[in-house]
């Protein structure tokens, strides 16, 4: 089989296409793209990748340094570090995944509906949005699991409960600018309802920017999580959550540096991997610079 032209490409496939290139032709965002890559195959793998059991103790091997079979070292149960890295892509993908379906969905309608209709409803919509903003969103994610109970799950649904306000915002502003557009008149004077109007003709037009800032958020989000299980609110041992991991092995630092190094080490990678990407998606989907390619 031969590949099709670039002009017999469907639109999507030619726009996924064009976005993947400029990606790939900056060094940052290509950056992004391998480690998040990394991170999805390692995730996919986790049980080929990894050397041993990441549940299993060896207390002959207790606070082991790297080397002399493992590779990242051993905790202060004998577990192999780097198998419970790899077995911890897993659970901060999970978060990843699961926050994302949450926070995108809810920001984009609270958003467009807010900007749209305008009145009221963007009045109350707004002061509720305000009112999350005006917390840092790990106290507001610490106060949500204490009411829920500690634990992997409900640190999701509170880390999706403060992350998605300042998405709504965005929304709101894209909608505020669109919604006085004369497609959108000739939309109102074919009959469309209001509800038509924001899914069919707004809402996609919104969606670039929205995407754009719930990549960049995923980065809070990986630290938010990691706070969490490091105060003992996320994944509870013996879950080889990175967060949690930092936490159990803040105690061994000094003499164990091995213990939060590896871990720390993931999440600032995973965290600045999600920040240059967005950064890059945004270039990428920016009118101007689609001009110049």
């Amino acid at each position: 089989m031969t590949a099709l032209p670039a002009s017999r490409l469907p639109a999507p496939l030619l726009a996924a296409r064009n976005i993947l290139t400029f990606l790939l032709r900056s060094p940052t965002s290509a950056f992004g793209l391998l480690v998040l890559s990394i991170l999805i195959l390692t995730a996919a793998f986790a049980p080929w990748i990894a050397t041993h059991d990441p549940y299993a103790q060896d207390l002959n091997n207790v606070l082991q340094a790297p080397g002399n079979g493992h590779l990242f070292g051993a905790d202060e149960l004998g577990r192999d570090i780097f198998s419970r890295l790899v077995w911890g892509a897993r659970i901060t993908l999970t978060i990843i995944f699961l926050v994302s379906i949450v926070v995108g969905p809810i920001g984009l309608i609270v958003g467009t509906t807010s900007g749209y209709l305008g009145g009221r409803i963007d009045t109350v919509m707004m002061r509720i949005t305000d009112i999350f903003l005006s917390f840092p969103s790990l106290i507001l994610s610490l106060a949500f699991v204490a009411a829920l109970g500690p634990s992997l799950n409900n640190a999701i649904i509170a880390i999706g409960l403060t992350a998605w306000p300042p998405i709504a915002r965005l929304a709101r502003a894209e909608t505020m600018t669109f919604r006085k557009a004369d497609y959108i008149a000739a939309a109102r004077l074919q009959g469309a309802s209001p509800l038509r109007i924001i899914v069919k003709s707004i809402m996609p037009m919104c969606l670039p920017s929205v995407l754009i800032r719930l990549t960049l958020n995923m980065a809070t989000v990986i630290l938010t999580a990691a706070g969490l299980g490091f105060l003992g609110l996320g994944a509870q041992p013996p879950l080889p959550e990175w967060g949690a991991m930092i936490a159990t092995g803040r105690r061994y630092m000094i003499d164990s540096w091995w213990l939060v190094t590896f871990p720390g080490l993931s999440i600032l990678c995973v965290s600045l991997a999600f920040n240059l990407l967005g950064d890059g998606l945004r270039d990428a989907l920016d009118p101007k610079q689609m001009n110049r390619r």
